[in-house]
């Protein structure tokens, strides 16, 4: 059992940064890929980013360039920094973390982007 928290959500201007956490928990150590998924308010769920183990990096179109994922395996946290932020971005975001084809979920992250 693996339990995510994730943190660092809240209210944002157009243009501005946030930093998404997660904070993984319980059965760790076998854990591989991780990442971000969200779901906006038109109830779409999109990929954002994952990381793997060895810290190969996948972004959704829609965010890359203005996103970076990051992974600290000792500390079990994986974390999103996203800039130039846009209302499209508007979210929950969730943390996800897999151990071979099982998959763990946080309880989201609410990302508001609006002026």
């Amino acid at each position: 059992q693996v339990q995510l928290v994730e943190s660092g959500g809240g209210l944002v201007q157009p243009g501005g940064s946030l930093r998404l956490s997660c904070a993984a928990s319980g059965s760790t150590v076998s854990i591989g890929t991780m990442g971000w998924f969200r779901r906006t308010p038109e109830k779409q769920r999109e990929l954002v980013s994952l990381i793997t183990s060895g810290g190969i990096t996948n972004y959704a179109d829609s965010v890359k360039g203005r996103s970076t994922i990051s992974r600290d395996n000792a500390k079990n946290t994986v974390d999103l920094q996203m800039n130039s932020l846009k209302p499209e971005d508007t979210a929950v975001y969730y943390c996800l973390a897999t151990i071979v084809n099982r998959e763990f979920w946080g309880q989201g992250t609410q990302v508001l982007v609006s002026a």
